[in-house]
C-alpha cells in the first residue's frame, strides 16, 4: 500500500505525506545498512603478538563481509593482564557476557584453545550460529 497525499477526508495533506515518505526512506536505508554483531573467537595465549595481529585481520575480514566484529582479546588486554589468572577470569567472564549480545560466533584457526572451547560451548547452548574459518579466512564446515 502506497503513501497517499490525501487525508481520510480527501483533502491534500503534503506535510503528513512528506513525513511518512521520510520515515519509509529511513527504514529502507536502515535495512540496507544493517550489520550483525559477530564475536571473533581465536587464540590469544602463546604468541600474543602474532595472535593479536591475526585477530585484527579476522576483524577486518568481518567488516569486509558486512559484520560488526567484537574481539574481546583485542580490547581486554588493554587493561587486564591475561598472565594473571584472576584478571584472565574477569576477562573471560566479560567476554561471555558480551557474547550474549552478539548474533553469531566466528571461530578462526585450526587450534581450539581452552578459552575458545568455552566460548563455542556457550554459543551452542544459546543456539547461536557458529561459523568456522581457517587462518586465511576461508569458511569451512564442521569436521
Amino acid at each position: 500500500m502506497g503513501i497517499s497525499r490525501y487525508n481520510s477526508e480527501g483533502y491534500s495533506d503534503p506535510t503528513s505525506h512528506a513525513a511518512l515518505s521520510g520515515i519509509r526512506k529511513e527504514e529502507r536505508a536502515a535495512k540496507r545498512a544493517y550489520r550483525p554483531l559477530v564475536y571473533i573467537c581465536s587464540s590469544f595465549a602463546g604468541d600474543r603478538s602474532g595472535n593479536t595481529q591475526k585477530a585484527r585481520r579476522y576483524s577486518r575480514f568481518a567488516v569486509k563481509n558486512g559484520a560488526i566484529p567484537f574481539a574481546p582479546h583485542l580490547l581486554f588486554p588493554q587493561f587486564l593482564d591475561d598472565g594473571k589468572p584472576a584478571e584472565r577470569a574477569i576477562g573471560m567472564y566479560m567476554g561471555m557476557v558480551l557474547l550474549g549480545k552478539c548474533e553469531q560466533l566466528w571461530v578462526f584457526g585450526k587450534t581450539i584453545s581452552t578459552g575458545m572451547a568455552a566460548e563455542i560451548e556457550k554459543a551452542e547452548k544459546r543456539n547461536m550460529p557458529v561459523r568456522y574459518f581457517t587462518e586465511n579466512c576461508e569458511e569451512v564446515g564442521l569436521s
